[in-house]
């Protein structure tokens, strides 16, 4: 078997098992590999919090347009049809059925869901001024239904527990379902089965509510006039987000692909050319992905996404191969290209792989995602092009002259000749000191610390979305009192503690209210302990005929009241298993997290004023003056900024310690310091003058212009090493044909990241805005130095 066949069937096995680990692959799309693998206590809260907290099931659901009847039935009937659908845990919309099943639960349990109950209240002079106020409110707007609750509630427990749950905002009602306050919506909420971090079960329920609504829209009347669905919240965000970042990858990959593949056309004039340089960057995308499934079990949608950028590089290599091996003819061709350039290739390719290794030791596994599908896909590409396309090159096999094209760039850099080393210094550092200004200049805001930066919701979404939860009375949830506990029990328990020490800030105007999953379903012993306090019949029936003496009601017609708080004190007490059936369960569900073998209380707080911040320091001082155990104060906000602030800290940190490996590989291959600041020197400028534009502009930098600095050094150091060994080899070769190959290279490089900076997503923004101007520089700036060396190594001489 000859080496050339025995090299073939090597990369077609290789490939072939690539190709099965990436079919059997499992794809993932939520945070988690963008999340720390070891975090703290506080950022392990926001981890759960943005998976399964309490907003990130919710869907806000608005109809507009049309009349208000027509909404109020088209509302109606899509909660209907939601209701049968196992997508979603609980849908409300405010129906007066749903509202009957809500008040006959709590009618039901009333003495021991009602705060106000205690042993205090059966005495007699508590029954007196109990009754005495229910009679009061006869007088109210309501008193006709208080007038037929008062044989069985004389206490007006069923009122003091609706005056518990109205502590949080509710919406306004019209036509029997939830409206915005100017009545122009009708609105309901709904909760979904699947957890938040789930996006396509999240993407099915999306899909599933606009079905209902246009089966309900469908039913509404020709006169109604055309009505529109409009939903917001976390999920409806991350969803909306996912297929535009997929479709804006998969247009700008396919507008990419095109425009690169026309350009190598135009330069190869050869189908077969063009064919076999592809092999490089399918097979490193293919072993990439692959590298990345067995490394972590699953791939992240974003690190397919950054295929894109491994193109940018790994088509370089079938260009320089295919262009400077025009240098010798016949079958030596790939040999002497082999002899001449793969050292100066190899060593190109290990300066990336040192560059993406500073993503591998990061505590997150998204970036280290990254750095090990850009390696193995470099090294791939490179060894495929070292290797195999030699075996597959036909016989006479050949491309386009593109010597001319060198010799027309060479021309346009003659001018650099005219610059002795000294100046060269000189107009480098100048031009280094300026953006080394700008940069100090814009220290404080150069980099952008807040995990928005990244989101790809646009200002108007998020306003409508702050709209209808003021609309609905829904908590934003950015501050929040978490008490966690072992069991549910504990936790109802210290949430009960959290709630009493927190009520004295809402008396002095610190929070505006809070939620607390107690406010639904007591803990146990609470309701054991108002069960306890209701006293048995006959007792009560003594304290009862006593305490209506002078009241203008008789005992006897009390009776059904004395047969339920006897009901009340053999009865079981409510589990949350109870809620089912009644919208108060939603409520209860969306305050209470399962982290494992942890259970957690969600106290949503509200600021005093709308939009105004709340002083979390006495909050915390608040739970601790309490002496609630396991009691912790959480901004989201704040709390998702530092992570991603610690994300990009160690990211810069890790992406300097490459440079330096970077550095001291080349000074153990070229073994001269002189050479490898004239290889670096380029780089370094290309990437300040980058940073320097785009801080000039107004662009805050974030861990994708990262990223991009990163494939700058990576792809530019190709440019540096190819002159550099021009410069110093005893058989440099065409240097025009070598010029043209970079020139190519460069092109491809930059027409595929120029396109991303067209796109309307920050990431995909990111890393064109960098990428594209900055290996251009590279290249520009290698060159120019390159020439200028030259003409003065010949002025000397």
């Amino acid at each position: 078997m000859s080496a050339r066949l025995r090299m073939l069937i090597i990369w077609l096995v290789c490939v072939a098992f690539a190709a099965f680990i990436v079919v059997r692959a499992h794809y993932i799309t939520d945070l988690s590999a963008f999340l720390p693998a070891n975090p703290t206590p506080a950022q392990q809260l926001l981890v759960d919090q943005l998976r399964d907290g309490p907003a990130s099931r919710l869907i806000l659901i608005a109809i507009e347009q049309g009349d208000a009847a027509s909404r109020a039935h088209a509302s109606l009937a899509l909660v209907e049809r939601l209701r049968k659908d196992p997508e979603f845990n609980s849908v409300n919309n405010g129906e007066a059925a749903a509202g009957q099943r809500d008040r006959e639960f709590l009618f039901q349990h009333r003495y021991v869901l009602s705060e106000s109950v205690n042993a205090k209240r059966f005495t007699a002079a508590g029954l007196n001024a109990a009754i005495r106020e229910t009679i009061d409110n006869l007088a109210s707007p309501g008193g006709l239904l208080f007038k037929s609750l008062l044989p069985r509630d004389p206490t007006g427990e069923l009122l003091n527990i609706v005056d518990q749950l109205a502590r949080s905002p509710s919406p306004e009602s019209r036509d029997g379902v939830w409206v915005s306050s100017d009545g122009s919506r009708a609105l309901a909420v709904a909760q979904t089965a699947a957890s938040g971090s789930d996006s396509d079960a999240q993407s099915k329920a999306i899909e599933a509510i606009r079905a209902a609504f246009a089966g309900a829209a469908a039913e509404a009347p020709q006169s109604a006039g055309k009505m529109q669905l409009r939903l917001s919240g976390p999920a409806v965000f991350a969803v909306a987000a996912r297929a535009k970042i997929q479709r804006a990858a998969v247009r700008l990959s396919i507008a990419s692909s095109i425009l690169v593949v026309t350009l190598l056309l135009l330069v190869y004039r050869s189908l077969p050319a063009l064919g076999l340089g592809l092999l490089p960057v399918a097979t490193g995308a293919l072993v990439g992905v692959a590298s990345v499934a067995l490394g972590f079990g699953a791939v992240h949608g974003i690190t397919l996404g950054f295929g894109i950028t491994l193109i940018g590089e790994s088509v370089d290599y079938s260009i320089y191969f295919f262009i400077q091996s025009r240098q010798s003819a016949g079958d030596a061709a790939a040999r002497t290209w082999q002899h001449r350039w793969w050292p100066t290739i190899r060593l190109g390719m290990l300066t990336s792989v040192c560059g993406f290794a500073s993503l591998l030791p990061s505590g997150f596994p998204g970036l280290k995602q990254l750095g090990l599908y850009s390696i193995s896909g470099l090294v791939a590409a490179a060894l495929v092009t070292r290797f195999v396309l030699p075996a597959l090159l036909p016989a006479n096999f050949s491309i386009r002259n593109v010597t001319p094209l060198g010799i027309r760039v060479n021309a346009l850099l003659h001018r650099a000749q005219r610059l002795n080393g000294a100046a060269l210094l000189a107009c480098s550092a100048a031009l280094a000191v300026l953006a080394l200004t700008v940069l100090y200049f814009n220290r404080t805001t150069l980099w952008n610390r807040e995990l928005s930066a990244l989101s790809p919701v646009s200002a108007e979404e998020q306003s409508y979305d702050a709209k209808l939860r003021a609309n609905l009375g829904a908590a934003d949830v950015r501050d929040l009192v978490i008490v966690s506990g072992p069991d549910m029990e504990s936790v109802l328990r210290r949430a009960e503690r959290a709630g009493t020490a927190l009520q004295p800030l809402v008396e002095q105007q610190v929070i505006g209210g809070f939620e607390s999953p107690a406010n639904y379903v007591p803990s146990l012993a609470t309701q054991e302990s108002r069960r306890s306090s209701l006293p048995n019949a006959a007792e009560l029936r003594a304290n009862l005929k006593q305490a209506v003496d002078d009241l203008p009601v008789r005992a006897d017609r009390l009776q059904p009241f004395l047969e339920d708080v006897e009901a009340t004190r053999h009865a079981a007490l409510v589990a949350p298993r109870d809620l089912a059936g009644t919208s108060i369960r939603a409520g209860f569900d969306a305050l209470i997290l399962h982290q494992r073998d942890r259970w957690n209380a969600l106290l949503p707080l509200r600021g005093a004023a709308i939009g105004g911040e709340i002083d979390l320091t006495r909050v915390a001082a608040a739970l601790t003056d309490g002496n609630i155990e396991d009691a912790r104060v959480l901004d989201l906000k704040r709390e998702s900024d530092a992570l991603y602030a610690s994300y990009l800290s160690e990211a810069i940190h890790f992406s300097l310690a490459g440079f330096l490996a970077l550095t001291l590989l080349l000074l153990i291959a070229l073994r001269s310091p002189r050479r490898v600041a004239r290889v670096l020197a380029p780089l370094v400028l290309a990437v300040l003058t980058v940073a320097a534009g785009l801080a000039l502009a107004g662009v805050q930098l974030s861990i994708l212009h990262l990223v991009g600095m990163l494939l700058i050094v990576a792809v530019g150091s190709n440019y540096a090493l190819f002159f550099d060994r021009q410069a110093n080899s005893e058989e440099p070769g065409n240097e025009s044909l070598t010029l043209a190959s970079l020139l190519i290279a460069n092109a491809s490089t930059v027409i595929g990241f120029g396109l991303l900076s067209f796109s309307q997503i920050p990431v995909l923004v990111a890393l064109g805005t960098t990428v594209a101007p900055g290996t251009f520089l590279a290249l520009l700036f290698a060159a120019i130095g390159h020439r200028a060396r030259d003409a003065h190594a010949r002025a000397h001489a």
